[in-house]
């Protein structure tokens, strides 16, 4: 079985998926953000500015930036409730609409009686957007608190802000918890870029649809059909009984990672190709791959069930 990713039709396209402008708390302009990403060959950028108060609401309008081979998807942080260490949510909301009910958050503290959490989350599912559990490190974020975020399609498994900027960049304790209890989440590699720091071009998704156009992009990143970067590329992941054989760019190190402690790694210089054995994965129901190049980039792709 080759996974959905590879198998869907179309072709990959480049995109950061969470990014902040000076509609926010961003250093710069949409319209240098949307420049910039589209200079260093992105195909699609989602300026997710911070849905609160203090900024207006914003969903910032990136329409007027969208040109011949560069598309846009608006969205937004979205913020409301507390979570268990008392902190505000933040949530990543990927294709919504302009007219999305902003929620009583006046700014980054939470406030009595505004809507929780899970409550946002699910109204911006509803409302048709991508909906991702953002930098679980950096947030504090506990097991309860994701388990409680039902309307969750992705957890950030990469922030590269928060890898520049406070070194927790990690989703993968939280999302491999939520894989494990039966959840059939995602993963998204972002920037989170401010421009206010070297938070920016770390970390993407590619993206398998037939065209570069927002349906199709937000399409098929609520069926899964994507994979994750930090600069290595994958080509293929093909699963059957004894074994999974990945195909990539050169790298040094291929992982498949399980259930509990199930994980087998396979080391090489400079593999194209590596098929690792699923000995160590017969009570895992769901599967994901890592690799590693030279330089220590990482690519992930998304679980795939059994």
């Amino acid at each position: 079985m080759l996974l959905p990713a590879f198998s869907a039709p179309g072709r990959f396209w480049r995109g950061n998926l969470h990014t902040h402008s000076d509609r926010s708390d961003g250093g710069l302009t949409p319209q240098e953000v949307c420049r910039r990403y589209r200079a260093e060959g992105y195909d699609f950028l989602a300026l997710t500015d911070h849905f609160v108060g203090a900024y207006g609401y914003p969903i910032t309008d990136t329409v007027p930036f969208r040109e011949a081979g560069f598309t846009t998807l608006l969205g937004a942080e979205i913020h409301s409730g507390a979570m268990s260490n008392g902190e505000l949510w933040h949530i990543l909301a990927v294709g919504l609409p302009e007219d999305f009910q902003p929620p009583h958050a006046p700014g980054f503290a939470p406030v009595a009686g505004q809507e929780t959490g899970p409550q946002i989350a699910a109204r911006a599912r509803a409302a048709g957007a991508f909906v991702a559990i953002a930098h679980p490190q950096w947030s504090g974020l506990t097991l309860e608190d994701a388990r409680s975020l039902e309307a969750a399609h992705a957890v950030e498994i990469y922030n590269h802000g928060c890898a520049m900027g406070c070194d927790r960049a990690d989703g993968a304790a939280i999302a491999d918890l939520l894989l494990s209890e039966g959840r059939r989440v995602s993963l998204v590699a972002t920037d989170d870029a401010h421009f206010t720091e070297p938070d920016h071009f770390g970390g993407w998704v590619m993206v398998k649809a037939e065209e570069n156009a927002p349906d199709a992009l937000l399409d098929a990143l609520k069926r899964g059909a994507f994979y994750s970067s930090q600069g290595p590329e994958l080509r293929a992941v093909h699963l059957d009984t004894n074994a999974v054989t990945v195909e990539s760019t050169a790298v040094q190190t291929v992982i498949v990672q399980g259930h509990g402690s199930a994980a087998t790694a396979v080391h090489g210089q400079s593999l194209t190709s590596a098929t690792v054995p699923l000995e160590r994965f017969r009570n895992s129901p769901w599967l994901r791959v890592t690799v590693i190049d030279r330089a220590g980039k990482r690519a992930w792709s998304n679980p795939v069930w059994r």
